[in-house]
């Protein structure tokens, strides 16, 4: 099952939903118009969504501890402007603890059996990997640089371009890597650590003859072991704002007691 990450507008993604795919939302998103025309476009196109504080809606039947079927009453407001919308869409609420907080999510996959609602809350934290490959192109990708070489638009375009590309023909490479080991994602492999690795030996590859190129790409694969995590990051992904670096000096508080 595929998952989309929504960064752009609903309109023109709702025409590009793949069939048998699950797309993670954000709660600002939250609109049964858009969530209806998600369900509706294709074939089994589901969504899942935190709740919003504050939305009404009727439990239809209980599903199990903590997981209910549930009635969603559209407004008439958003029914005056869009006739096919229905009075009422149904979903599946799922309730958990997480840490001492109730986590509660809202998703379009009312089959228990078929979606068990053990996974479905976990499933909403892989949301924020989205976030980590940010920084990881930013970071290791970008090293921090704040601003692009390029200066005129269409060669900023050609370098935003260049390097998601290059971030995907990494992760790609990852995912071989990955592969190669038994029991490991490629997401338990340091992405810092193997881009270095990967980044280094193409650079190498013009001074080998020709013939020893699939030789040194394979090597890349079978080094892979020393590349992985030692466990598993146990990731809360808070939404913070972080304090930019300030590059000026901060001048401090002189003790004014003597002018009293």
């Amino acid at each position: 099952m595929k998952w989309i990450w929504l960064v752009n507008c609903q309109h023109q993604l709702t025409a590009r939903i793949p069939d048998n795919s699950l797309t993670l939302f954000d709660k600002g998103f939250y609109s049964l118009g858009l969530l209806n025309d998600w369900q509706q476009k294709g074939v089994n196109t589901h969504w899942l969504i935190p709740l919003k504080k504050g939305t009404q809606y009727e439990v239809v039947h209980s599903l199990g501890k903590q997981d209910k079927l549930v009635r969603l009453i559209t407004t008439p407001q958003s029914r005056r402007k869009r006739a096919d919308l229905p009075h009422t869409l149904e979903a599946r609420l799922v309730t958990r603890q997480i840490k001492g907080k109730t986590v509660q999510i809202l998703t379009s996959m009312v089959d228990p059996m078929a979606y068990p609602s053990a996974d479905i809350v976990d499933l909403y934290g892989y949301r924020w990997e989205i976030e980590m490959g940010y920084r990881e192109m930013k970071q290791h990708l970008l090293e921090s640089r704040f601003t692009l070489r390029s200066n005129l638009p269409e060669l900023i375009n050609q370098e935003l371009w260049g390097l998601l590309l290059a971030y995907n023909l990494i992760r790609y490479k990852m995912i071989l890597m990955a592969k190669s080991l038994k029991g490991v994602y490629p997401n338990q492999l340091s992405f810092r650590d193997a881009s270095s690795h990967i980044i280094y030996k193409l650079t190498q590859m013009p001074i080998y003859a020709p013939g020893n190129v699939p030789k040194l790409i394979l090597d890349i694969e079978r080094n892979a072991s020393q590349f992985k995590l030692e466990e598993k990051r146990e990731r809360s992904y808070p939404r913070t704002l972080k304090v930019s670096k300030n590059r000026y000096p901060v001048a401090k508080k002189k003790n004014a007691a003597h002018l009293k």
